[in-house]
């Protein structure tokens, strides 16, 4: 850990590093913010709010007057954020300036002193965060009011959709990211998947739609095993996703809205003949989607890297929810959105609920896991630590368990 600290610096006596002297001013620095530290740690070693203290005192050892910090709770737990803010607030008490950057209104109310609103890489404000409000922030950020509380009708479990069964999977490391998860998900139900980064969800999500291998357990849709079928064969039997990286697997680029949109029904006979595609279907499929999901372009040939992050989401909802899939996987859909995107997005998805869909929704945002799941699942480490109401689940319940916490007792 210390060497990831001094890197960059002139620290050595000589051709040697003067540890002593490094690991003191590391501990003092550590000490003086509450942030219990251990320089000798190898930083792979660390858990990820540990690596975020690494790089909290690697700027205070250099002496840094500003501070600037990207979404840094992004990958804590509840638990985490709390001492996170903690440390902060003694910083900015000794003197230091801190930049903290995220879409998070609940953290920006927290934390902050004075809020500056940025729309389309615009300053539209510059408030005193004592004198504003969330709705306040969220209307200057996307140009209208922004309803925050969602109206969720009450769940209406049906069949169940998919069953998971001691699902084991490797990571792009070949170390195990799935270690024997199991649990079933139904008609009509959002089942929130929730945990740090980096704990399996990806892998999960990947496994579920045909992208990754698994290497033991079997998953089920319906009565079908579809474990290890390939992407497509997945796909056409109702399994809709929506990626975490919307820009990188969601779209193609360079693709056209209207191309995007075709690019998993273009195979059907009602939007081709033989080898070549039907244009006036295609382009009546185009125009509706857009006006159904509020795409906002020029025209449907407009390329799909023009468009903005909300409305790439947009496009990908539209494509993946043609046809009524059974079952949604739907990595972090509203992550890097707006607050107006992400209200539309959370929307469909409910709408889709509504429809008797069942819905696996993947997100480090506990207040959308919290407001749009029926249940709640925590991964930690590739194991399933537990299954709860979301009705009944506690924020520090969760947190604890996404420290790997196992729950006792849960569904």
């Amino acid at each position: 850990m210390e060497e990831n600290i001094i890197l960059g610096l002139d620290e050595g006596t000589g051709p040697f590093l003067n540890t002593r002297r490094t690991r003191k001013k590391i501990r003092k620095i550590a000490g003086d913010y509450g942030m219990a530290v251990n320089p000798q740690v190898k930083a792979w070693q660390l858990a990820v709010g540990q690596q975020q203290r690494v790089e909290i005192i690697k700027a205070l050892y250099r002496d840094a007057d500003i501070l600037i910090m990207d979404e840094p709770t992004s990958v804590l737990t509840p638990q985490e954020v709390d001492q996170l803010f903690s440390t902060l607030r003694t910083l900015v008490d000794d003197g230091l300036t801190i930049i903290f950057i995220t879409h998070k209104l609940d953290e920006v109310m927290e934390i902050s002193d004075r809020v500056t609103v940025l729309r389309k890489g615009k300053t539209i404000a510059t408030l005193d965060t004592s004198e504003t409000s969330k709705p306040e922030l969220a209307e200057l950020m996307v140009g209208r009011a922004v309803v925050f509380r969602l109206e969720k009708a009450a769940g209406q479990r049906g069949d169940e959709v998919l069953r998971v069964d001691g699902l084991q999977a490797l990571n792009d490391r070949a170390l195990p990211a799935l270690r024997g998860a199991s649990f079933t998900l139904s008609e009509g139900e959002i089942l929130g998947i929730a945990g740090v980064s980096g704990n399996g969800q990806s892998e999960l999500a990947e496994v579920l739609t045909g992208l990754r291998h698994a290497t033991g357990g079997r998953v089920l849709l319906g009565d079908e095993e579809i474990t290890n079928r390939s992407a497509r064969a997945i796909a056409d039997r109702g399994v809709a996703h929506v990626p975490a990286e919307r820009i990188r697997m969601g779209t193609v680029a360079n693709m056209s809205i209207r191309e995007n949109l075709m690019l998993k029904s273009y195979r059907y006979r009602k939007f081709s003949h033989g080898m070549f595609l039907d244009k006036n279907a295609a382009n009546e499929k185009a125009r509706q989607a857009m006006i159904d999901y509020q795409i906002s372009a020029p025209s449907d040939e407009t390329a799909a890297k023009l468009l903005s992050g909300g409305n790439i989401q947009r496009l990908v909802l539209a494509r993946e929810f043609a046809g009524e899939p059974r079952l949604i996987i739907a990595a972090h859909p509203t992550y890097g959105l707006d607050v107006g995107a992400t209200e539309q997005v959370r929307q469909v998805l409910l709408k889709q609920r509504e429809r008797g869909a069942a819905i696996l929704l993947i997100s480090e945002d506990l207040e959308e896991i919290m407001s749009m799941s029926d249940r709640i699942l925590v991964l930690f480490d590739g194991e399933v630590m537990g299954v709860v109401a979301a009705d009944e689940a506690k924020i520090e319940t969760l947190g604890l368990m996404m420290a790997g916490t196992r729950q006792s007792g849960g569904e």
